[in-house]
């Protein structure tokens, strides 16, 4: 699972070195094993990804793959991309060279707390699959009255006017 770090323009940042470090290894790893040890993917796409004032945009390279055959879901604030290009039918006795990557992958990025599932949006040109997820707001600190035990609360004493 990816780490989002943000980027200091300028300034070496020593987490930004760890969380690239943390990226790769985690997709050696989603490429070469599933859960249980058992290989599965044969391939696992490049990923951007940003930041603006509004979102998190998430820019993943998919050439050569349906929009079809893409899938796309959130759950417990986690994104995951999957899908498969599927080889080229071609006789191996023809084939020259195979150096492009096929077969099914799936990636996965954790979300900021409180993202809405509803505000994220994902659209699909030239081969790259870029997804918007709207930042939700910083939550906002709430004062809580300490109550003393054995004591009641204060009551407001009036008398209502009768117009």
């Amino acid at each position: 699972m990816a780490t989002l770090v943000r980027l200091n323009a300028g300034r070496w940042t020593p987490l930004r070195e760890v969380a690239v470090m943390q990226n790769e290894l985690s997709r050696l790893m989603n490429g070469l094993f599933e859960g249980n040890g058992r290989p599965t993917q044969s391939w696992v796409p490049t990923l951007d990804a940003w930041e603006t004032e509004s979102e998190l945009v998430f820019a993943f390279d998919l050439p050569g793959i349906g929009q079809d055959s893409i899938s796309v879901e959130v759950e417990d604030s986690t994104l995951t991309v999957s899908a498969e290009r599927a080889r080229p039918e071609v006789s191996d006795e023809y084939l020259h060279r195979l150096e492009r990557r096929y077969g099914t992958f799936a990636r996965s990025v954790a979300l900021p707390q409180g993202v809405a599932e509803d505000a994220i949006k994902a659209s699909y040109k030239d081969g790259v699959l870029e997804i918007h997820v709207s930042t939700p707001e910083p939550a906002k600190p709430k004062r809580i009255e300490i109550g003393v035990e054995g004591t009641a609360p204060p009551t407001i004493e009036g008398a209502s006017k009768a117009a």
